[in-house]
């Protein structure tokens, strides 16, 4: 019998407030993937509530990393989202360096920044590591601010036509990865992700728009991404069955009326997504 499916998450830790990792392990092992986190930082609750406890876990990657060494752990799948620090970046090449096997697939979702708009966290020093960070990746989910910021274009408004959308795909795979998808598109009432195999299949899946963005909906989108990387589904499938999932979340979340800062109510329909994923395998 073949082995499950494992991972590592590297991903911040957050408490409270439904994003990173307490969203993404859930959904991750319920799709049958072991989850093994590295943390990159601890919190209480998301920097966008007033008050938060933080401790930077810069310190202690690389002596968490020699343990996993030390245990001869291998991985099928490596999944990197908000990263912190420069330095971060480069311990996150060097585990892919040192962890990576001829069947290990890398998922990156460079967590730069949103609506134009590069996270201050961000510097210009770090936006450049990422660009070497994608190089190693086979799938990349960056929205259209970080997608721009990653090839040195100057961001703007306009709706793209799927055209554009296909030939800033390109310019990203150029880079290494075979794999992108442009994500959080808003095109009249839906939010369309557009998706690119470099040897496959590309186009345009869309949903209705529920509500305004919230924290912990692009880290829903790539746990599924990785998650269905995983186990092989369709690229497609993938982005389809995660776009279904956030919007069937957001529509709980409506109904909850659940403040914003507390994110996407992901838990009260996961039960539902594992149903569709089961009949679409």
């Amino acid at each position: 019998m073949e082995r499950q499916k494992r991972i590592a998450l590297i991903n911040d830790v957050t408490g409270f407030g439904r994003c990173s990792t307490s969203v993404q392990l859930p959904i991750i092992s319920a799709m049958g993937v072991q989850c093994c986190v590295l943390p990159t930082a601890i919190l209480s609750a998301h920097t966008a509530y007033p008050s938060y406890y933080f401790d930077d876990y810069t310190r202690h990657m690389q002596e968490y990393m020699d343990n996993w060494k030390a245990l001869n752990l291998t991985f099928d799948g490596i999944s990197t989202g908000f990263l912190g620090s420069k330095e971060q970046i480069e311990l996150v090449i060097t585990f892919i360096k040192e962890f990576r096997t001829a069947n290990t697939e890398v998922i990156v979702d460079p967590v730069m920044g949103d609506d134009g708009v590069i996270y201050a966290t961000y510097t210009d020093e770090m936006c450049e590591e990422m660009k070497r960070l994608i190089q190693y990746a086979d799938v990349v989910t960056p929205n259209l601010t970080e997608a721009y910021r990653l090839l040195d274009m100057e961001y703007h408004t306009k709706e793209l036509e799927e055209k554009e959308l296909e030939e800033i795909a390109k310019k990203l795979c150029f880079y290494g990865p075979k794999k992108v998808i442009i994500t959080g598109l808003n095109k009249g009432e839906q939010v369309v992700n557009y998706f690119y195999e470099e040897k496959g299949k590309k186009g345009l899946i869309g949903t209705k728009k529920v509500m305004e963005s919230r924290p912990g909906t692009g880290d829903v989108f790539s746990a599924v991404i990785t998650g269905g990387e995983m186990l092989h589904i369709p690229l497609e499938k993938s982005v389809l069955l995660a776009a279904q999932f956030i919007e069937k979340g957001l529509y709980e979340t409506v109904r909850q009326k659940t403040p914003k800062n507390d994110g996407i109510c992901f838990e009260s329909v996961l039960g539902e997504f594992i149903l569709d994923l089961k009949k679409g395998i």
